[in-house]
């Protein structure tokens, strides 16, 4: 699993082998710390052989506290992040039952995100690691969600990753842990973003039930009580597009667009529900799936075309991110890619979201695959609000030109 290619400078091949042999079954226990945007994860990992143990997860969400003001506010949730981090570091050693010098490694989140909170994460990473004397391994949060589901499945490189979340749609090959080939990517809204906006213009929130959830969790389960659910119908986004990009701003726009109407036609008074709102979320989502679906079966078709898929070993698709977490979904996406005899993988549904098992499994895979992945100079490693995922495909898809015969839904 190693890249000898590095150590082939100083040893000969069968060297190079050996020694990735015995580093690939060595123990490794990484701390992983996440604070990309506004929940404070942190925690450890050992892996043994190939086995992997989550030994501690610990995670501090502001969301009851941004959910009030309509967004994140970054210098609060900076704050928040400093306020709590320490406890949380306390907490996953307790829980984990395990001192700070047992530790092999530190990865922490350093992009993509919000710089605010990114910096309170490395800052805390640093200070941890210079004065237990431990590398650092420094993350890029998107490659993580997409590694993710390779803690829990056996899932051999390469494969297709559709990374969806309430900051990113994106899709992308990975072809191993530090190659990506990024074949689509939002043009505007992430998926998750237009179900929170959408869920507050409903004003959803004032419904008990709903006031911890996010809004793609609200969207699920108030589509799960329509009875006509397709009483509401959205355009399908960048139709005309041959491409693999994603665009949610159209379906938020529509989206207020017939919430209006329905308010008028009832004639709701200010801080109330339209009575259908379960029929309008179950129209929604069928609108987000159907445009997940179809970006990523020419994602799929490009793939087979370009024979990135390896020949000897079965394809997969890995589905990773917040959204990730919606059945409807990922059933509707693991549909489509068994046409394609393509198996379908997400992570377990406590790790799709942001947290710090997937920082830390990120540094097991650097460790296990990059020699050099660790580092001791701690301060040159700095944060990076945007960063690339891999080398970008994406004119290469748009000017492949696939045309598809889309698959439906099967519950269509």
């Amino acid at each position: 699993m190693f890249n000898c290619n590095k150590l082939q400078r100083f040893y000969p091949l069968e060297v190079c082998r050996k020694l990735s042999a015995v580093l690939k079954c060595r123990s490794l226990t990484v701390m992983g710390i996440e604070t990309s945007c506004d929940d404070t994860g942190i925690a450890i990992i050992k892996r043994e052989a190939d086995n992997n143990k989550v030994l501690a997860n610990v995670l501090n969400s502001q969301q009851s506290f941004h959910i009030r003001y309509g967004g994140i506010i970054p210098p609060r949730a900076q704050d928040l992040h400093r306020s709590k981090i320490a406890a949380v570091y306390e907490r996953c050693l307790e829980e984990a039952n395990i001192k700070p010098n047992e530790i092999d490694a530190i990865a922490v989140t350093t992009r993509p995100g919000l710089p605010l909170s990114l910096m309170v994460g490395l800052r805390f990473a640093r200070y941890i690691a210079r004065c237990n004397n431990k590398p650092l391994l420094p993350v890029h949060h998107m490659k993580a969600h997409a590694l993710q589901a390779r803690m829990e499945h056996d899932i051999p490189f390469p494969f297709l990753c559709l990374l969806i979340s309430g900051g990113h749609s994106q899709l992308c090959f990975v072809q191993d842990a530090n190659k990506f080939l990024l074949l689509g990517e939002s043009l505007d809204d992430a998926p998750g973003e237009a179900f929170d906006k959408i869920v507050r213009r409903l004003r959803l929130y004032i419904n008990p039930q709903f006031q911890k959830w996010s809004g793609g969790q609200i969207v699920e389960n108030a589509a799960k009580l329509a009875q006509n659910p397709e009483a509401f119908e959205f355009p399908l986004p960048l139709a005309r597009m041959r491409d693999c990009n994603f665009s949610f701003a159209g379906i938020k726009n529509n989206s207020f667009r017939a919430i209006k109407r329905q308010e008028m036609k009832e004639g709701c008074p200010p801080d109330s529900v339209i009575s259908n709102y379960a029929d309008f979320c179950a129209g929604l989502l069928n609108a987000v799936s159907r445009h997940l679906m179809n970006r990523t079966q020419r994602a799929i078709e490009f793939c087979i075309e370009h024979k990135l898929f390896a020949s000897n070993i079965p394809k997969s698709l890995v589905v990773s991110g917040g959204v990730a977490n919606n059945d409807v979904i990922f059933q509707d996406i693991a549909h489509l890619a068994a046409q394609y005899e393509c198996q379908t993988f997400r992570p377990s549904k406590k790790y799709c979201s942001d947290n710090g098992v997937m920082i830390a499994w990120n540094g097991i895979e650097q460790m296990m695959h990059n020699t050099q992945s660790t580092r001791y100079d701690y301060y040159n490693i700095d944060i990076q609000g945007k960063a690339t995922l891999g080398e970008s495909l994406i004119q290469q898809v748009t000017e492949a030109n696939i045309k598809c015969k889309w698959i439906k839904p099967s519950r269509s």
